[in-house]
């Protein structure tokens, strides 16, 4: 069963009011990166390719910070810190604006006991401009049976 979007609040730092959905929470973009050079997944083990911090413009009167995206495939992280309680999974969709403007989202499984600010893929495939701050994402947690927590290396990823 999903919980509601009060539940997922609950779980989550750094929210603004209109974050909070009936069957999820919206989640914001903080960065975009750039994949500059190979990764590397292995039986045993992974490496991450190097990435370049993409910069957004910044608007004239200082409040926006916007990317202006060509096609291609990018590593978005959020902005808010999420803690998938025990006894839960969290999966992420895209929010309906990306797709309507030819782009989509892809995420992992997020297991119960995982602290951090994620990451997606963003595909874009065709030029857009988000805005840092915009919603571009939502979170679900639906009740999961499991045997550990979570214990890997992105654990606290993102998080000061």
């Amino acid at each position: 069963m999903y919980r509601s979007g009060a539940f997922v609040a609950d779980q989550i730092e750094g929210l603004r009011d209109d974050q909070v959905q009936p069957n999820g929470v919206d989640l914001t973009l903080a960065e975009v990166y750039e994949q500059r050079s190979p990764g590397r997944v292995g039986v045993d083990g992974k490496e991450i390719g190097d990435r370049q911090t993409l910069v957004p413009e910044e608007s004239s009167d200082g409040d926006a910070a916007t990317y202006t995206l060509p096609p291609g495939g990018y590593v978005v992280q959020y902005a808010e810190t999420v803690s998938i309680p025990d006894g839960h999974v969290g999966f992420i969709y895209p929010r309906s604006t990306l797709m309507r403007n030819s782009c989509m989202l892809n995420t992992a499984v997020w297991d119960a006991g995982y602290t951090g600010k994620g990451e997606g893929l963003l595909q874009v495939h065709h030029d857009i401009e988000i805005e840092r701050g915009a919603r571009i994402a939502q979170l679900v947690l639906a009740e999961g049976q499991h045997d550990d927590t979570y214990d890997g290396s992105y654990q606290g990823e993102n998080v000061e």
